[in-house]
């Protein structure tokens, strides 16, 4: 995907400027002309590794936007305008960057610009597959029932995420209790040993020797591990802004032990459900898999799943490819390949998130329970060893003595 500037004209005649995301420039033109947006200028934007956006997130939380689409829907049901529904809407609700973006929408929609139009100059609160969705329940007349899946889809979104972020959290919180036990031994503790051994005039084990040189290194020269650390970070950053790196660590993200199934398993969740709520909200089908590429969470995911889309406009089916790519089971393909001579896609891609969902939770609480003793067992490890290379020099002189 590609990253557009773009100046249009409304079929007002009002000006506007604004960025858009699509493959190539031939499909961001169609796109906004699809708008009725009479195009003056269309400029690629080209990106090097020194002038990449820094990408700060969506400042809505999830919560908050799953309650305003619930919300939305309910009034939209009830017969309330669009305007009037957004107006209310931004006056309700708890996130100051949603309240200002509704009451620009408000604005917009007065004007008589469309509300997927208006949403869409909005980029950082709507995601696409918002926006992609409203558009398709604009056409068909179904606002109603399209807000109400995007509220169903954000929803078991949270879950899911939330669900592995919280499988993540425990080793996190103990790697970090680790490494501050043996930062704390080394600097306050070890050091205190140094003068009784050098008076001992004896061989020290090997365990000890690499113990001190190491409490010797982060006194002396704690500076040097303090760059080495931001040195990392900068290093990480910078490959994840990369093509090639972002897609080696989400390959390794893919791979890592224990947590790589899980991973992989979150992202057919992922992938499964956003399908499955454009195709059943008649997005194209093209337009579908061009934003679930985007929001698959994972590169590796996205690289096949543009290779499904390569396929499909070749007029085969599109679940050729993803049967020969390692991240898809055989369970999501085969029920896709069903999905796909049926007719019933969306339903065959809901019923394979809703099996990941649980999966994916089930996973999580079969981890922590195993995680628990196991890394309780690594943070005493880590504390023994230190405190063994202080004790064998000790029990060494007492037996001499």
């Amino acid at each position: 995907m590609a990253l557009f500037e773009y100046q249009v004209k409304t079929p007002a005649g009002r000006p506007i400027k604004g960025k858009l995301t699509a493959t190539d420039k031939p499909a961001a033109m169609d796109e906004l002309r699809k708008r009725g947006l009479t195009v003056f200028s269309l400029i690629e934007r080209k990106t090097s590794l020194l002038q990449i956006d820094i990408y700060i997130g969506n400042p809505v939380k999830t919560i908050h936007f799953i309650i305003y689409c619930r919300q939305f829907a309910t009034l939209m049901r009830a017969g309330v305008s669009i305007v009037d529904a957004t107006r209310i809407l931004a006056e309700q609700t708890d996130s100051k960057p949603l309240r200002k973006a509704l009451q620009e929408v408000g604005s917009s929609l007065r004007r008589g610009i469309s509300f997927s139009q208006a949403v869409q100059e909005h980029k950082r609160i709507f995601p696409p597959l918002f926006v992609s969705m409203i558009r398709a329940g604009e056409e068909s007349g179904n606002m109603e029932g399209t807000l109400e899946r995007l509220a169903v889809f954000f929803e078991k979104q949270h879950t899911t995420t939330e669900k592995i972020k919280s499988a993540l959290t425990y080793p996190i919180t103990v790697g970090v209790m680790a490494v501050g036990a043996v930062i704390y031994l080394l600097w306050a503790i070890v050091p205190q040993f140094v003068t009784m051994f050098e008076s001992m005039n004896a061989e020290l084990p090997a365990i000890t020797k690499m113990v001190l040189a190491l409490s010797k290194s982060i006194q002396g020269q704690w500076y040097y591990w303090i760059l080495g650390v931001l040195l990392l970070v900068v290093a990480y950053q910078i490959t994840k802004r990369t093509e090639k790196g972002a897609y080696a660590i989400d390959y390794a993200k893919l791979k890592v032990p224990v947590f790589g199934k899980l991973n992989q398993k979150g992202s057919i969740a992922q992938f499964t459900r956003t399908f499955s709520s454009l195709y059943a909200s008649s997005v194209p089908i093209l337009q579908s898999l061009a934003i679930v590429e985007e929001v698959a969470g994972n590169k590796v995911v996205g690289r096949y799943i543009r290779s499904a889309g390569d396929s499909l406009r070749q007029g085969k089916p599109l679940s050729d490819p993803l049967k020969k790519a390692w991240v898809f089971p055989p369970l999501v393909t085969q029920m896709i390949a069903i999905g796909e001579e049926t007719g019933a896609l969306d339903t065959m891609l809901s019923k394979v998130a809703d099996f990941y969902e649980m999966d994916v939770e089930n996973t999580v609480d079969r981890l922590k329970s195993l995680l628990e003793p196991l890394l309780i067992a690594f943070l005493a490890g880590i504390v023994g060893v230190i405190v063994a290379a202080i004790m064998l020099p000790m029990f060494s002189l007492y037996g001499n003595m």
